[in-house]
């Protein structure tokens, strides 16, 4: 199975610089694809970029959590949402996303649409050119 970076992502990056296979990319054009991207197809299942991840956004696709229960003050990046972040990646450069929306402590979310997302960034968007 391979691991799916789920909407929790706030595209830190520290993920790309672990993977073995180079199977992660960042969602381009951000404002449609706002998240980092794993290509199923090339990912070993290594999970080197789980612990890399500072916001735990990145899950087996057999584990992505369809009632995931907020701890608060974590943002859920996803198009359609109009919040606002502000905040550095693992190279101290500046991330801005206007995708966001801030999560209350106790708020429950479906993170499992992610799995699909990320299937067709690879299979529909631009992540398919990049093969």
């Amino acid at each position: 199975m391979p691991h799916v970076i789920t909407s929790l992502c706030l595209r830190d990056s520290g993920c790309v610089e672990v993977c073995p296979v180079e199977c992660i990319v960042p969602g381009k054009p951000q404002e449609e694809w706002p998240l980092y991207y794993i290509d199923p197809d090339t990912c070993i299942d290594c999970g080197a970029c789980v612990p890399e991840c500072p916001y735990a956004a990145i899950f087996p696709s057999d584990e992505v959590p369809s009632a995931y229960t907020a701890k608060g003050g974590e943002y859920l990046n996803r198009v359609g949402f109009t919040g606002h972040y502000e905040g550095t990646n693992h190279h101290g450069e500046a991330v801005v996303l206007n995708t966001v929306k801030q999560l209350a402590a106790g708020e429950v979310v479906d993170l499992t649409d992610d799995i699909q997302r990320n299937a067709d960034y690879f299979s529909k968007g631009p992540g398919y050119s990049a093969r």
